[in-house]
């Protein structure tokens, strides 16, 4: 049973993937507006009902890999270790992400992880749908510093200025791809980014929100 799950699992992983790739290329030969579902589906081919049923929207096709990281912030801080601040989890996680060439935080060898950056920043629709992924990434970590405080407030301050210190890195790493620079630069001058980026926060909120 272990192993049969273990096979859907892959295979979901792989249509998936073929959706995203497909729908990668042709958005980005043709441009978004220009490129139906029915299209992607015919060059994946899978179902326009399978593509909907994976990625819900032809948005969802492009940044859905993107978004399923909006709760990576708020994990991090919920799994941080005894006596550990919030800036300290969030800082450990992200040279964690960079150490890896996490693409997730801009650091990737794919061609198409740039195609991808360079679609939203050309058409509307996908770069207000990554607006409404920063706003859910900091309600998932506002709820996770507000459960713990029980002050809300305070926890949506310390929340904006975490992910804002975050998405600066990540937007610097899609920068600095874009210009053409190595993947092992950008990422050994991230991480030195990282600790001046994270301590200047820490700097503001100190310790908080206390000990775990």
């Amino acid at each position: 049973m272990t192993e049969e799950l273990g096979l859907r699992a892959r295979k979901k992983r792989q249509t998936a993937a073929r959706i995203w790739q497909a729908a990668v290329d042709l958005c980005s030969e043709r441009g978004f507006d220009h490129v139906s579902v029915a299209e992607i589906a015919e060059a994946a081919e899978v179902s326009k009902m399978t593509v909907f049923n994976y990625f819900g929207t032809k948005e969802g096709v492009i940044v859905g890999p993107l978004e399923e990281h909006a709760g990576d912030p708020a994990r991090a801080v919920r799994e941080r270790l005894p006596g550990e601040s919030a800036v300290a989890a969030m800082r450990r996680q992200f040279l964690e992400q960079v150490g890896a060439l996490d693409p997730s935080i801009g650091l990737s060898g794919d061609p198409r992880s740039l195609k991808v950056r360079q679609l939203i920043n050309e058409t509307p629709t996908l770069a207000h749908r990554m607006v409404i992924f920063h706003m859910r990434s900091v309600q998932l970590l506002t709820d996770a510093l507000s459960e713990e405080t029980d002050d809300a407030l305070l926890a949506r301050v310390a929340a904006a200025q975490l992910i804002g210190a975050r998405n600066a890195l990540i937007t610097e790493n899609h920068r600095r791809t874009l210009l053409g620079d190595t993947l092992d630069d950008i990422a050994k001058d991230c991480a030195e980014s990282a600790e001046r980026v994270f301590g200047q926060v820490e700097n503001g909120l100190q310790g908080y929100p206390g000990n775990a």
